[in-house]
């Protein structure tokens, strides 16, 4: 299994109808991007999510069900990864989303090649 299809779909159901999302295969999964940079994404069975400033990661990293985000043995700041435990529940799902969003929304939208 490269990533997990039933958490694409809660995905889907959420974040799909914002305006400038795309969806694209990366790292091994996918990976969601808005105006270009990417906000969250399934790697296995795990949620990805990009909440930015270390402090936002660090706070983050405090709570049940959340690691670094590392698929390479050298782990990412900024970002999170948050297993099935963490986002099993559509409206612990849809907060993870919103704090990719808004993150990607902070940054300059990136020029289309």
């Amino acid at each position: 299994m490269a990533y997990n299809p039933e958490l694409e779909r809660c995905i889907d159901v959420i974040a799909m109808p914002w305006p400038g999302i795309d969806k694209r295969k990366m790292f091994g999964g996918l990976g969601y991007l808005i105006n270009g940079h990417i906000a969250f994404g399934i790697h296995k069975d795990e949620l990805i999510v990009r909440i930015g400033c270390e402090n936002r990661a660090n706070k983050a990293l405090c709570k049940p069900h959340i690691r670094p985000f590392d698929v390479t043995g050298k782990p990412i700041r900024g970002w999170v990864m948050v297993s099935p435990a963490g986002w099993e529940d559509e409206c612990e799902l849809s907060n993870w989303l919103h704090e990719g969003r808004e993150h990607a929304e902070s940054l300059a939208p990136k020029n289309k090649p």
